[in-house]
């Protein structure tokens, strides 16, 4: 079963989705889950895992929202730093009003950048234990791999070029800088190791399992490689073998 619901706090109003199995009270574990650029709350991936993990463990609850500029989101620029408030505001929400004890963290590609961002700038994990399903670690180059000579004169311009799904974001010269200097894959994560899972598919084209592979051995964290699985895990098997995992991982036994 799912709920819609509204963040408003701090001049920000997040777009919430809350899955649940019977009853959205007493929800004990809640999974914060986040997704990639140009998605939205309604991801169809996340709400396959949240069914699988509401049904099996009991007290269980899957909370997603609208990143800025995406889904239903009001915003229309797209910021790094709203994107870490967001995920701040959420979770907050998520611990103090839902009353959740523990906080489970699972993002995918853009989020994951986001998670992995928000754990080092921030300096808080509340987060149990996280999983990332191919994380865009090097989002820089990930997003700027498909750019054209034509976009990037539109950039130096100090225009907008336009990216995305089903609504198109602006992406700006001053946002893609943002990600060449936050670059995560420098960050050190060895403090978080214990608490961290990757699972990435060894056909991603969009983030390569090779920069997967450096950054968990940088930073001794678990690495799944799922044979022949792309970005987007499109293959069904592939997709259920990851949220077996994902279940295991965050088992509350």
């Amino acid at each position: 079963m799912e709920k819609l619901f509204d963040i408003n706090e701090e001049g920000f109003s997040i777009r919430c989705k809350l899955y649940f199995d019977k009853t959205p009270h007493d929800l004990k574990h809640i999974v914060l889950a986040t997704y990639g650029f140009g998605g939205n709350k309604d991801n169809k991936a996340i709400e396959k895992f949240a069914d699988r993990i509401t049904t099996k463990y009991k007290g269980f609850g899957v909370v997603c929202f609208d990143w800025p500029c995406h889904g239903k989101d009001a915003r229309n620029k797209l910021i790094i730093d709203e994107c870490l408030e967001y995920m701040r505001l959420v979770t907050e929400h998520i611990r103090n009003e839902m009353g959740a004890d523990e906080v489970y963290n699972y993002s995918s590609s853009f989020g994951a950048y986001i998670t992995l961002r928000y754990l080092h700038e921030k300096g808080d994990n509340s987060f149990k234990r996280i999983v990332f399903r191919c994380p865009a670690i090097k989002l820089y180059d990930s997003m700027t791999s498909r750019i054209t000579d034509d976009d990037w004169t539109v950039l130096n311009k100090g225009k907008e070029i336009l990216r995305g799904y089903d609504r198109k974001i602006k992406i700006s010269l001053e946002f893609l800088d943002d990600l060449k200097i936050h670059d995560v894959s420098t960050w050190d994560f060895m403090d978080y190791a214990d608490e961290i899972l990757m699972i990435h598919g060894t056909k991603d084209e969009m983030a390569p399992i090779e920069v997967a592979r450096e950054f968990s051995e940088n930073n001794v964290i678990e690495l799944i490689e799922v044979e022949n699985a792309d970005h987007p895990f499109s293959n069904p098997q592939y997709m259920d073998f990851a949220i077996q995992k994902i279940q295991e991982f965050f088992s509350p036994e």
